[in-house]
């Protein structure tokens, strides 16, 4: 049987892109009626055995091993998430970031940072906003994360973010209206993403994608283009997991007086002993704090 790599699901049909053919053909495929049975989905990203049938669509027969499962958004395989936070409208979030990070540590992927929309920054001349983009670049750098100031009306950053998506599946993921579908359509002229203004009053754009749907660049890559997020919760993950998702804990997390530490108030915790040295940020550790006590309160309510 061929292999194919499914690249879109929409209403019932799995589209599935044959690996071994240079050539631009999708076909439209069912799943076996034993995945119903079993409770399994095949997902978006999924590499799979397919039969091609007469009337020129297809079955899908078997689905290969995944190296990764996202839940939100439903999709296999994927190895890398951009996190898009606009410098300005919306204003940048960094709670939400940092929320972000830990759903992407959580899942296994290799978080990118790109801060967007430089263009605004030039335009209205603000050199307050611009320190303070350079900031916080700096500051996500030393936790030791990449960041891309990208314009996507420029064109500034673009190709350094396509080059980092070669021969990868990754996610694009952020607040609505940072332009993540401009940035798409930058990176691949001719895609003709559907973008939307930016209401001003409410901070944030409309949601423009439906489904989720995987572009292919020219260097190997594909980019899932994925509904937008407006909020995240914690309800897959352990409250015990958090600390490791803040990935500047974990050298400190091992020298703390006790096993298991919180870090919120323990004596002999090296991790709060860190921050108070300024080794660890003031505002992720606050942020850890907050998703901390909204995770043992959601475990409550449920």
């Amino acid at each position: 049987m061929p292999e194919g790599l499914i690249v879109k699901a929409l209403s019932g049909y799995y589209y599935v892109k044959p690996l071994a053919s240079a050539e631009e053909i999708v076909l439209q495929c069912r799943g076996r009626g034993i995945f119903k049975k079993k409770g399994i989905t095949p997902l978006v990203g999924d590499q799979v055995l397919y039969t091609p049938t007469e009337n020129g669509e297809g079955t899908v027969d078997e689905i290969l091993p995944r190296d990764t499962e996202l839940i939100r958004p439903p999709i296999a395989n994927a190895s890398h998430a951009v996190l898009l936070f606009s410098v300005k409208e919306p204003d940048l979030n960094l709670q939400l970031l940092d929320k972000f990070l830990v759903h992407i540590e959580h899942a296994g992927l290799r978080p990118l940072i790109c801060l967007t929309k430089e263009d605004l920054l030039d335009e209205q001349g603000d050199e307050q906003d611009r320190n303070l983009t350079r900031q916080v670049g700096e500051l996500y750098e030393k936790v030791g994360y990449e960041v891309i100031i990208t314009s996507s009306l420029t064109g500034s950053g673009t190709d350094e973010v396509k080059a980092r998506l070669a021969g990868h599946i990754s996610v694009f993921a952020g607040q609505s209206g940072v332009g993540k579908s401009s940035l798409l359509n930058a990176m691949l002229p001719g895609l003709s993403l559907e973008t939307s203004e930016i209401s001003l009053k409410l901070g944030r754009g409309r949601h423009t994608t439906r489904h989720v749907e995987l572009i292919e660049l020219d260097n190997g890559g594909y980019v899932a283009d994925t509904p937008g997020f407006s909020q995240l919760d914690f309800l897959e993950l352990g409250v015990e997991e958090l600390s490791s998702c803040f990935i500047e804990f974990s050298e400190y997390a091992e020298q703390c007086k006790f096993r298991g530490c919180s870090h919120l108030h323990e004596p002999g915790c090296r991790v709060r002993a860190a921050v108070e040295e300024g080794e660890i940020v003031s505002s992720r550790y606050k942020h850890y704090v907050q998703f901390y006590e909204e995770m043992k309160d959601k475990k409550r309510r449920y």
